[in-house]
């Protein structure tokens, strides 16, 4: 059996998670995303990389990372995940710069710890104070564990930026003719150093803004046609690959 729970609070959001037989397609959020396994293996590849996170693994997902994902074995998978706006986690860091993650996995008493207690809180609905206070604190430890400053490839970030100037539309020929490129070296060379296609990234796109518009509007069917999906079966069979849940039973259990 496969159980996915959301629960948001302000700007924190939690994953409570349950896998069996589900695989989570390629994809990637705009938030940080850090998550516990509490039971079984997490098996999932990053940017191409496979990593294994066991029992008490805790996971890091940097925002625009390309990942999968799915139990190791037929034991199934038990996790928990937080996302967290970059706005918000490099504020409780005070750091201004963009940071990345440079372990994926991790095994830390503490750290694990605090993960733990702010997920609780959110899907506990804790006041807002208890949940700055349990972010301080996870925030704390994290700036003493891997973390260091990137520089971005600017020529796929420029790509990235005008694939998501359209949201509702994606015209692969005019993309690849900006960049001096026929359709098919484009869907290349951007597969090749962002680890998707354009199109699946375009996707991707799509499905986070439709989720961030679901959560202001808690209506999948404004979503629908907001975006541009065919229909609600669309939007919903689109962000199931991504968030393991229907949009519809992602917003009921956001209301």
């Amino acid at each position: 059996m496969n159980q996915f729970s959301y629960k948001k609070r302000n700007r924190l959001k939690a994953l409570s998670a349950k896998i069996t037989d589900f695989s989570y397609k390629k994809h990637a959020h705009a938030e940080y995303a850090l998550g516990v396994t509490r039971k079984g293996i997490q098996h999932y590849h990053l940017e191409g990389s496979l990593q294994l996170s066991h029992e008490n693994g805790i996971m890091f997902f940097n925002p625009e990372q390309i990942h999968d994902g799915s139990a190791h074995d037929e034991q199934g998978l038990d996790y928990i995940m937080l996302y967290l706006e970059p706005s918000l986690l490099l504020e409780a860091m005070e750091r201004k710069e963009y940071i990345q993650f440079n372990k994926p996995v991790i095994y830390n008493r503490i750290i694990q710890q605090h993960v733990l207690n702010l997920s609780d809180a959110v899907f506990e609905e804790a006041d807002e104070l208890v949940c700055d206070d349990l972010l301080f604190k996870l925030a704390n430890a994290l700036s003493f564990n891997s973390t260091k400053l990137v520089k971005r490839d600017s020529l796929i970030e420029k790509m990235k930026q005008d694939i998501k100037q359209n949201v509702k539309h994606f015209y692969i020929e005019a993309l690849s003719n900006k960049y001096g490129m026929n359709k098919f070296q484009f869907i290349r060379f951007f597969n090749l150093h962002a680890g998707i296609t354009p199109y699946q990234y375009y996707l991707n796109h799509k499905v986070n803004c439709a989720r961030r518009f679901m959560e202001q509007e808690r209506d999948p069917y404004l979503a629908v046609m907001e975006f541009d999906f065919a229909d609600l079966t669309h939007l919903n069979r689109q962000f199931k690959r991504i968030y393991g849940s229907t949009a519809t039973n992602y917003i009921k259990q956001l209301v």
